[in-house]
C-alpha cells in the first residue's frame, strides 16, 4: 500500500524512533480498513476503554517500538482525552482478533491480550512523526507494506 493509498483510506502513519512504521485508524471505518490489512503475526494495540484507534506495528518490532506504539494509541484515545490521566493499553497479535457479523463497525473481539500502563507524562511528551513518501516507498520495497 503506497502513502497515497494509506492517506486516501484515512489511516494515520507514524515512524518510530527506531524507524518502524505504525499505522492507526482515526474512526470506526478506518479501524476496519486498518484491521483488514494486518498480518497474523503483527502486533495490534487498543486501549482497554472503548474509543481508541487500533494501532498496528508493521513487521517485526524493534526495541522500544511496543512502548512507543502504546503511547501513540493512548494519545489518540477517548480515555486520555476525557480523563487526562494514565491509560491502559492492550496489545495482541492479528491472529488473536475476530469479527462477528453482529459487531458494529470498528469493533473487534480479542481472544488474548497483554496490558501496558501508559503514564500521563509519556502521553504528554509524545510527538507525532508522520511517515514521509520516501520512507513509505522504502518500506514497500522491503515488503513491510
Amino acid at each position: 500500500m503506497e502513502k497515497s493509498q494509506l492517506i486516501s483510506k484515512g489511516l494515520r502513519t507514524h515512524i518510530s524512533k527506531e524507524g518502524t512504521l505504525f499505522l492507526s485508524g482515526r474512526t470506526d471505518a478506518t479501524n476496519e480498513v486498518l484491521m483488514a490489512q494486518i498480518k497474523p503475526n503483527e502486533i495490534i494495540l487498543h486501549t482497554e476503554m472503548a474509543g481508541s484507534p487500533f494501532v498496528n506495528i508493521k513487521g517485526e518490532p524493534k526495541e522500544g517500538d511496543l512502548e512507543e506504539a502504546a503511547i501513540m494509541c493512548a494519545r489518540y484515545s477517548r480515555d486520555y482525552k476525557k480523563n487526562q490521566g494514565n491509560t491502559d493499553v492492550h496489545y495482541f497479535l492479528g491472529r488473536d482478533t475476530h469479527k462477528a457479523k453482529s459487531m458494529k463497525t470498528g469493533t473487534f473481539g480479542v481472544r488474548s491480550a497483554k496490558n501496558i500502563l501508559v503514564r500521563v507524562e509519556e502521553i504528554q511528551a509524545f510527538e507525532a512523526n508522520p511517515a514521509k513518501k520516501g520512507q513509505l516507498m522504502e518500506l514497500q520495497k522491503q515488503g513491510v507494506i
